[in-house]
């Protein structure tokens, strides 16, 4: 049996649940939107292994039947308000039990995709450049500052060929550092901010599903593809091959934030060489998906039914 925790207006895991159901693998939905209410989760430590049950609605899962857990946590904004709770008392009790859910899927045995210990190096992409390197990739020249006369210097370093945005896994849209940007740097004072070189070339989606992996290649004109509808630009994508060496590079990054599910974010550039910019733990990979026809959701739905 599989467990799919997440929120009904999700569309990723809308598909995943789709996904499921279409190839015949038995499931539970557990909703994060209303969690707790509406369910229960028991369970205790039995010869190192969590032993009980999760139970919604109208099911009832003991944990040993579970051959795989796919998880997307909601934000506070996407919970259903409770009318009876004040806002701050509502946001530290769905906290509270988030963490409780968190903790369960750290320990149970089957797969998880993914388990929260390794999402948590998209906290920091400071930390997560470190690995990148580690694991054999390259990635742009980096500056995380709050000293605006650094600042300065870096972008006069690449001459204004520069981008900044979010050092924490916040998403925010990456943009093209320019004077009236430059005119506001004495905020940095409030917070640190992380600014890289632009690299030219195309940007490349690698996900990783166990040890499948589906590359996507990107034709953009804007600097944040993801985006591209708000800046009047284009975006097309096709399915693409990476050299081996990048493709074993991408998959020991993976292995090595023990994320069994990943979206890594590189760029190709005109002289052939490839930068990669972050690996995301929850990749809203039904654009890929949608854009290429490669049948992402089917590999993560067989690795939730058969763990490999």
């Amino acid at each position: 049996m599989i467990l799919v925790c997440g929120g009904v207006a999700d569309s990723v895991t809308e598909l995943v649940c789709a996904r499921l159901k279409d190839c015949g693998y038995a499931f539970r939905f557990l909703d994060l939107g209303i969690y707790p209410a509406g369910y229960k989760i028991n369970w205790h430590w039995k010869n190192n292994n969590p032993e009980g049950y999760i139970s919604g609605p109208d099911w009832r899962l003991n944990l040993n039947e579970l051959t795989g857990v796919y998880v997307r946590f909601l934000g506070t904004e996407a919970r259903i308000p409770n009318p009876n709770l004040p806002t701050d008392v509502a946001q530290g009790m769905y906290f509270e039990y988030d963490t409780g859910l968190m903790l369960l899927l750290e320990h149970l045995k089957c797969v998880v995709l993914n388990r929260i210990n390794g999402g948590m190096s998209n906290s920091s992409k400071v930390y997560q450049g470190l690995m990148v390197r580690k694991c054999g990739l390259l990635t742009p020249p980096t500056l995380v500052t709050n000293d605006p006369k650094a600042v300065h210097r870096f972008y006069d370093e690449f001459y204004g060929e520069v981008i900044y945005k979010s050092l924490s896994g916040i998403r925010s849209i990456v943009k093209k550092l320019d004077e009236a940007q430059l005119e506001r740097l004495s905020l940095l004072q409030h917070g640190p901010a992380q600014f890289q070189a632009l690299i030219p070339g195309e940007n490349i989606r690698v996900h990783t599903v166990g040890s499948q992996k589906f590359s996507t290649l990107v034709h953009s004109d804007v600097v944040d593809y993801r985006y591209a509808g708000r800046e009047g630009g284009s975006v097309q994508m096709e399915e693409t091959e990476l050299p081996s060496e990048i493709s074993d590079a991408c998959s020991l990054l993976a292995k090595q934030l023990d994320l069994l599910l990943s979206g890594i974010d590189l760029k190709l550039t005109p002289d052939g060489k490839y930068y990669c910019f972050e690996i995301n733990p929850s990749p809203g990979f039904l654009y890929y998906e949608k854009s290429t026809l490669q049948p992402i959701s089917l590999a993560i739905a067989n690795l939730l039914q058969n763990g490999n």
